[in-house]
């Protein structure tokens, strides 16, 4: 019966073995997504969702809006996932009913065999990439956000409480170094969204302390290109002891400085909460304000954004390989192997991606170097088993 269907294959064009290979590949893969995105949206959030309903009072229709809007993050994390273990599935069958072998004999290459799982992988990673890109930023911001606004979640990068700006003039001379003065800092006790309460600018004029202001509020004035303050003092400072020479009380009072504190705190997001050029732009303002450890960061972040829907294909090839080896592999073996690996990988990835963070290595290649290991590891156990 496999020698007849082995015929069929090869007799009947090599189209029909890539439609027998996906539509082999295709339902082990799907079942996954659903079942790997399940489990990791209801062990990642229902319990901490659900102590924030009891303890914090958040509403059960706004836990429930969170836990929706985490389903395309884990359906993105699944996606790599669940084609390996399909990958692992499948070949791993042909290869234990000796179709794989069968095949083979009859001039059928294994790499031939792993096109149509490749043009899958590409497939995969090109969905993976778009949700990621966006519609998960978007999703986790407005979770964070339903948080923040029900029951005041603190969040990590969100500058709506505490928020300060330090805003450096950066020149590079002649010898090439490149020197930073900072000409003002700005603190607000909170920000929502369009404008500032409680500020405080403290304002330097070549390196000596010139003036500081304190209003109740202040908003960025887009039509002006100016700050708009409200209700405050103006201290007018002399050097070299800075001492008051002017105090000017104000209703309102529109003074120019730079709109990067504005954008700054508008931008102020996790970097799982941002796509790419959110995440290049706030880069550019991190920049401005002096903070190297969050610029180095946000950049490794970012080509590791960039480079994660590529694993869809290292898993796709090591998949494929693996599952072709002559043992038997059962599908709890199978599921068994896609657990070790993405357990290797994933530690593989915070190990370089801690040495980009400590400046050891570029963002490029902390973010690329597991990739292009997993990858060439995949081709290598290919080519050993192809001769």
């Amino acid at each position: 019966m496999i020698k007849k269907k082995i015929s069929y294959w090869v007799n009947g064009g090599i189209a029909l073995i890539d439609r027998y290979l996906i539509s082999q590949l295709l339902p082990p893969f799907l079942f996954s997504v659903g079942l790997f995105a399940s489990l990791g949206v209801a062990i990642s959030n229902l319990s901490d969702l659900a102590n924030q309903v009891v303890d914090a009072n958040l509403p059960l229709a706004s836990a429930l809006e969170i836990l929706l809007l985490k389903v395309p993050e884990f359906v993105t994390y699944s996606l790599p996932v669940s084609l390996l273990l399909a990958t692992l599935i499948t070949y791993g069958r042909l290869s234990s009913d000796s179709e794989t072998v069968a095949l083979q004999s009859c001039g059928v290459t294994l790499y031939r065999l792993f096109i149509p799982t490749f043009c899958l992988s590409l497939i995969v990673t090109v969905v993976t990439f778009l949700l990621n890109e966006y519609v998960v930023p978007n999703a986790n911001y407005r979770a964070t956000e339903i948080l923040v606004q029900k029951i005041n979640k603190e969040a990590n990068f969100w500058k709506n409480k505490d928020f300060y700006y330090p805003d450096y003039e950066i020149k590079t001379l002649e010898n090439g170094t490149i020197n930073r003065n900072l000409r003002s800092l700005f603190y607000a006790e909170q920000f929502d969204g369009e404008k500032m309460k409680t500020v405080t600018v403290i304002r330097w004029l070549k390196e000596e302390l010139n003036q500081i202001i304190i209003a109740d509020s202040a908003r960025w004035n887009a039509v002006d290109n100016v700050w708009d303050f409200f209700n405050g003092i103006i201290y007018e400072l002399t050097p070299p002891n800075a001492s008051y020479s002017q105090v000017i009380p104000f209703k309102t009072e529109k003074i120019a400085l730079s709109r990067s504190a504005f954008d700054f705190a508008r931008q102020s997001r996790d970097p799982y909460e941002m796509n790419i050029p959110q995440a290049i732009e706030y880069v550019q303002l991190l920049k401005l304000s002096g903070d190297e450890k969050r610029v180095r960061f946000f950049q490794v972040r970012i080509q590791q954004k960039i480079a994660f829907p590529f694993v869809c294909i290292v898993f796709a090839t090591i998949g494929c390989a693996l599952g072709s080896l002559p043992q038997r592999i059962s599908r709890g073996t199978s599921f068994g192997l896609s657990v070790a690996i993405v357990f290797l990988y994933y530690l593989l990835n915070f190990l370089v991606g801690s040495l980009g963070l400590t400046a050891t290595l570029s963002p490029f290649l902390a973010a690329w170097l597991p990739n292009f290991f997993g990858f060439g590891l995949g081709l290598w156990l290919l080519w050993r088993l192809n001769g």
